[in-house]
């Protein structure tokens, strides 16, 4: 316990307040069991820290802890967690929860046994944390946190500081908001370094190593989270690797499941088992119609990759400019919203807003005679009436 306390005040001793995710301050943390899930490196472990620092200092109420630790090896998390409570603790962060053989039982049984304890858990293992439900089903609330907004980013790597911005307040005063903050920088100019290495925090000015470290994240999930939780088939990885750079290279991906089947020679099914679980482990997101229930069952209308920094990571060539602007407004719009496929435009939000992405020189012909829609534009400074620029949706979250 000594030895866990030590490196848990050394952390807290280092952590620093300089930038923070979007989610610090929206989190339930009074939550008796509260998980955060997120992809390698966005951020999951400083968030805890942080949160630490700001609400307990170097009070032994609250104790921060890693499953990846060697001293997990040989002492079980149920008898620290004994020993914390009978000295006090009330709060517990378990970080890297998805390392420890049978942690979801492991939890579920701290929650019923210290019915006074607060835990707090995060799982890089997207697919693991679902894998989990069933045990922790009725006891956790489970959060996910998405990389770098556009607006995190600015924060994060030039010390820009701006203020969220809801939908409907975008919608509504988008012109005057772009006229803001073109007022105190231009914000294009960061725009395309976003777009290429700005999702993820660890970037550290170097393209090649940041898209190795990407690539080495994607294939950790495709060569040992698919097959070892969703028993994928070794033979498969490269034919889903392939799959991944078809998406890459395309103008937005509208996938014929049957001609996919047919080319890597698998079945239909395995097609569509195969895309779910690529969105569930956080490399794809994929839009289906504007309609519940079971039409989540069937095909979706179209396949993109989770984030842009992706595309450029996978691709040998530059990637289509028309899937990277859609990507990233589907990766920033649907941290908060509901965005489904629309059959004349590019997206519906919220069944009730219709856009149409694309270049400076769209015009407005799809949206015609549509009510709530607008045309989002790339390389604009700012938009008039229903048009609006694109980097803009980069600061609603």
């Amino acid at each position: 316990m000594e030895i866990v306390l030590r490196k848990h005040l050394n952390l807290i001793s280092q952590t620093e307040f300089g930038f923070e995710r979007y989610l610090l301050t929206k989190l339930p943390w009074e939550q008796r069991l509260l998980g955060i899930k997120g992809a390698r490196g966005v951020g999951k472990t400083t968030m805890f820290l942080q949160y630490i620092k700001k609400n307990y200092g170097v009070s032994p109420k609250a104790l921060y802890i890693s499953l990846d630790d060697l001293y997990f090896s040989e002492n079980k998390l149920s008898h620290l967690v004994d020993n914390f409570v009978n000295k006090g603790g009330e709060h517990l962060f378990v970080d890297e929860v998805h390392k420890y053989p049978n942690w979801s039982v492991e939890l579920k049984n701290i929650y019923d046994n210290y019915p006074k304890l607060k835990v707090a858990f995060t799982g890089s293992s997207l697919l693991e944390i679902l894998n989990a439900r069933a045990d922790l089903s009725r006891r956790a609330l489970v959060f996910e946190l998405q990389g770098l907004s556009f607006r995190e980013y600015l924060k994060f790597r030039h010390n820009i500081d701006l203020q969220l911005i809801s939908l409907d307040e975008l919608l509504t005063n988008h012109t005057q908001i772009a006229l803001d903050i073109n007022a105190k920088f231009k914000p294009l100019s960061f725009f395309e370094s976003y777009l290429q290495s700005g999702y993820y925090p660890f970037y550290q000015d170097n393209l090649v190593f940041y898209y190795k470290q990407l690539q080495e994240i994607i294939n950790m999930i495709l060569e040992i989270e698919l097959p070892l939780l969703r028993k994928t088939e070794v033979q498969m990885i490269f034919k889903i690797k392939q799959l991944l750079y078809i998406i890459s290279q395309s103008v937005p991906f509208k996938p014929n499941v049957s001609k996919l089947a047919n080319k890597i020679h698998v079945t239909r099914k395995t097609v569509m088992d195969t895309l779910v679980y690529l969105a569930d482990a956080g490399i794809l997101n994929m839009i289906y119609k504007d309609q519940f229930g079971i039409s989540l069952l069937q095909k979706p209308e179209k396949i993109y990759l989770e984030n842009t920094n992706f595309a450029f990571a996978l691709s040998t060539n530059e990637p289509n400019i028309g899937n990277i602007r859609e990507t990233f407004f589907l990766n920033q719009l649907s941290e908060q919203h509901r965005v489904t496929y629309h059959e004349s435009a590019d997206f519906t939000v919220n069944e009730k807003y219709i856009f149409e992405i694309g270049g400076k020189n769209k015009t407005k012909s799809q949206i015609k005679g549509l009510e709530n829609a607008y045309i989002v534009q790339d390389d604009i400074t700012f938009g008039v009436e229903n048009t609006i620029p694109l980097w803009l949706f980069g600061m609603l979250y």
